[in-house]
């Protein structure tokens, strides 16, 4: 959390103000480190991964689950022995620090690492800590501890606000997970939650895997758009971005093609979910999910929806006929606007109105630069720096991954950002954000630096041209960073509250906000320079680009409420009809272009598995982001004021309790109203786009 006098702000900003040398092509030591290639790192050494020692070998998860389940014995008993006191709620967060610090770090590699040994030992740590947690969550005993505390109000009142509702916290994780049922029904619900650990893996990995189809089966002059090995051509993606229609039209229908045996696995995974919430008590999955978030129920979230959707209606359809009319423009072989279209399209009528060429943008935001440009921002905004380490050796998983230090002018280490940026065979083509470890604080008045993982998806550099990005690419960088942020500065004293470990239609804020930046011609306009000039990015271009992102975006709005609709029904009561049948009644209820007859985009919605019930958070994020951008940070995108004041809304700072916090409190008990981001949010969100 940053906190400084006014006298300390302007030093400070005078400080780390930079002003960038344009016709050079000169970069600071972090700038220099993303535009280079990297140094060999020896990734065989015996330090593990994360420095974790023990992880220098997949054997090594196996120590790492013992390890934390002895120590999470030793924790029960303290818990429930102790009398019911600030220490039960500090009992409980390491407790959940234990399993996490495996479990979240299994969760990584299991995705994230080359080595098929090590993907295989950390989903094996990930399904054994998962089932622990499960059980511990059904523990009559460990609740009855918990239970002592809250139930005891000269106790209760003894606590700080912080204390408490991490108690309240907890107590609502056995709540969810039936505690109060009798032993044979516990017995069930751990039993229907480690069945789900199961089907949640199987579904997650079959939304990634590719489509086969029979080489013959394409027209030759386009086969080599795709993967062919052998007599058969490989499909895993959509290829949206494709010029050629035919091209994007065949991934469409061959990437989507229904896999029966996933399709059974999803209606498994539903049913599953239901039965589960029915078992505790819930209308539904979705009741159970929301219990606890900003929106709280379903009726809630459809509300939302809905009323997106009608205050988009009329831009939506403005935009698809725009996209209808470039696709004739284009000398298209059909005028029929379909799903395979609309990105295509949208971007294509960008480009004409705005003469926006990804290539002619490219050059300007190499990989170096917009790290620079992040580092700037942060500083003056937040007074943070990134500084570059070199990774022991074992440390990382690839030679490629790069480890930041973040700095608080003040404060010191607030922790460590490993960036995973570049492309490698069996790496997810997704971009995300992992938490590795949370933030807390210790017994011994230390801190425990958060550390996580941020993901993405780009070409690596070579010897003569560093990492360039497109401006979509740019975002996503930006996107990413936020949460990486959101997870260094909210320093909370519990780690079950720390940086992203907030509500979910609340944990996408930071991100969306990060969006903003990255689209305001005053940010850009600080880092984007030519990576062989150092010319920068010209204003008109600058302008032309932040414009021309509020270019169809009602229609991309639309799309995103349409996945958020379907993942509500999914989850809402049964509707007994298959999964594509409701696909089709609310793509047509939601969205506006044709479903596509055997094709099951659900079983490519990653989503359901992270954001099971919960997709409109990335809407009721914007909504809110939206809001604190124009009350904030429209007026002066490097406002210290205020970035200093949405810092500590975002923690719960463990060492300061002043007036500044208290109004940081009190503003966001007013802002974040739900009537109020149900109307004036999506009012503001909608008024975004054209």
């Amino acid at each position: 959390v940053v906190m400084m006098l006014a006298c300390q702000r302007f030093v400070s900003v005078v400080r780390n103000s930079r002003t960038l040398s344009r016709h050079v092509t000169t970069w600071s030591p972090v700038g220099a480190a993303f535009n280079a290639q990297q140094r060999k790192v020896d990734l065989f050494q015996k330090n593990g991964l994360f420095g974790v020692p023990g992880l220098s070998t997949p054997a090594g998860f196996e120590v790492a689950q013992q390890r934390a389940l002895r120590e999470t014995e030793q924790l029960v008993e303290t818990a429930c022995n102790n009398p019911p006191g600030a220490l039960t709620v500090e009992t409980f967060d390491q407790l959940s620090d234990s399993l996490c610090k495996v479990a979240d770090l299994a969760d990584f590699v299991k995705v994230g690492h080359p080595d098929p040994a090590f993907r295989d030992a950390a989903e094996k740590a990930c399904i054994n800590i998962g089932t622990v947690v499960e059980r511990l969550n059904t523990n009559v005993e460990l609740c009855r501890s918990l239970k002592n505390l809250l139930d005891n109000k000269e106790v209760l009142d003894s606590l700080d606000p912080d204390t408490r509702r991490v108690a309240e916290l907890f107590m609502f994780d056995f709540e969810i997970s039936g505690i109060h049922l009798d032993e044979s029904k516990r017995g069930k619900a751990v039993s229907l939650n480690v069945n789900l650990l199961d089907l949640n893996n199987e579904f997650l990995n079959g939304t990634h895997l590719p489509n086969r189809i029979e080489k013959t089966a394409l027209p030759e002059h386009i086969r080599h758009c795709f993967s062919i090995d052998g007599n058969s051509i490989q499909i895993g993606g959509l290829h949206a971005d494709s010029p050629d229609e035919l091209v994007r039209e065949a991934a469409y229908k061959i990437f989507l093609f229904p896999n029966s045996s996933l399709l059974l696995c999803l209606d498994d995974l539903l049913t599953c979910r239901n039965e589960l919430a029915k078992l505790v008590g819930y209308e539904s999955f979705a009741h159970r999910a929301l219990n606890g978030t900003m929106a709280k129920t379903p009726e809630t979230v459809m509300k939302f929806l809905e009323l997106l959707t009608d205050k988009l209606s009329d831009r939506t359809a403005k935009d698809f006929n725009l996209m209808r009319d470039m696709k004739m423009k284009m000398n298209s072989r059909s005028t029929v606007l379909m799903p395979w279209d609309h990105s295509y399209f949208s971007s294509a009528v960008r480009a004409e109105r705005y003469n926006i060429d990804p290539s002619l943008y490219s050059p300007y935001f190499s990989l170096g630069a917009c790290m620079e440009g992040l580092n700037m921002l942060f500083s003056q905004l937040l007074g943070v720096s990134f500084q570059n380490e070199q990774p022991m050796a074992g440390e990382v998983w690839s030679e490629e991954v790069r480890k930041l230090a973040v700095v608080h002018e003040t404060e010191g280490l607030l922790g460590y950002i490993y960036c995973d940026f570049f492309r490698r065979p069996d790496k997810p083509h997704q971009d995300c954000h992992f938490t590795i470890q949370g933030g807390r604080l210790k017994k011994d008045g230390e801190y425990q630096h958060p550390v996580v993982v941020l993901m993405l998806s780009l070409p690596p550099p070579t010897r003569s041209t560093p990492t360039l990005l497109n401006p979509g690419m740019m975002e996503n960088l930006f996107h990413e960073m936020g949460h990486a942020m959101h997870s260094m500065l909210g320093r909370t004293r519990y780690q079950h509250v720390t940086g992203t470990r907030c509500s979910t239609d609340f944990a996408e804020v930071p991100s969306i906000l990060m969006e903003f930046f990255a689209t305001d011609y005053r940010v850009v306009n600080q880092f984007a320079r030519h990576y062989q000039t150092g010319q920068p990015l010209p204003k008109s271009m600058v302008s032309r680009l932040c414009e021309s992102k509020r270019i169809c975006g009602a229609a991309d709005t639309q799309l995103q409420v349409f996945y958020a609709a379907l993942d509500q029904v999914y989850h809402g009561k049964p509707q007994n009809r298959s999964t594509t049948d409701i696909l089709k009644k609310m793509q047509e209820k939601f969205y506006g272009l044709p479903y596509v007859p055997n094709t099951a985009w659900q079983l490519r919605f990653s989503h359901l598995i992270g954001y099971g019930a919960k997709y409109y958070s990335y809407l009721m994020s914007r909504a809110i982001a939206s809001m604190v951008w124009r009350q904030c940070f429209q007026k002066d995108p490097f406002n210290r004021y205020w970035g200093t004041i949405n810092c500590i809304v975002h923690s719960s700072n463990w060492q300061q309790r002043t007036g500044t916090r208290e109004l940081a409190l009190g503003m966001t008990s007013e802002i974040y109203l739900l009537e109020r981001v149900l109307r004036v949010g999506a009012a503001m969100m909608t008024s975004d786009l054209r």
